[in-house]
């Protein structure tokens, strides 16, 4: 019997392999929805997704929220039922909020091994509303140890 070729997309997701590789992974996309269904008082779901283009950060984690999800932030903190609008900033209250999960998850876990990916990207669904996230962890282990127990020390 004699085996097909992969189609160009196989090839592709072969190529990126799973979007959550390991348990540590599992558990930070769970933790961050439940936190964030939690702050912001509305059912969000977490979908992780196949990574493009990870560029190590210096020596912190580097998140990227879309402005959808900034938007939804700023609405149901300040108190806001209804998306209107989009923001033009990141909440620096978000990024502290995300900062805390992924500290905790890192020391709780010793999240990523050696083989795990040096980012992480999600789908969300916050409510009715899609958005986005993703972070850039630093390369190496020890500066991000190091930074997890800073967050977790001040925060």
């Amino acid at each position: 019997m004699q085996l097909l070729e992969l189609t160009p997309d196989e090839t592709t997701f072969l190529a990126v392999g799973p979007a959550t590789p390991d348990p540590a992974g599992q558990r930070l996309t769970q933790r961050l929805a439940a936190v964030l269904t939690a702050r912001l008082r509305l059912p969000v779901q977490a979908q992780a997704q196949p990574v493009k283009d990870g560029i190590g950060a210096p020596g912190t984690p580097v998140w990227q929220p879309d402005a959808a999800l900034a938007s939804v932030w700023l609405i149901r903190r300040l108190g806001g039922r209804h998306m209107q609008g989009v923001a033009s900033f990141v909440p620096r209250s978000l990024l502290r909020t995300l900062d805390e999960v992924l500290a905790e998850c890192w020391l709780d876990t010793r999240l990523p091994t050696p083989a795990s990916p040096a980012a992480f990207s999600w789908q969300l669904m916050a409510g009715c509303t899609p958005a986005s996230l993703a972070v850039s962890l630093p390369h190496s282990l020890t500066e991000m140890t190091h930074w997890a127990r800073g967050v977790i020390r001040h925060g």
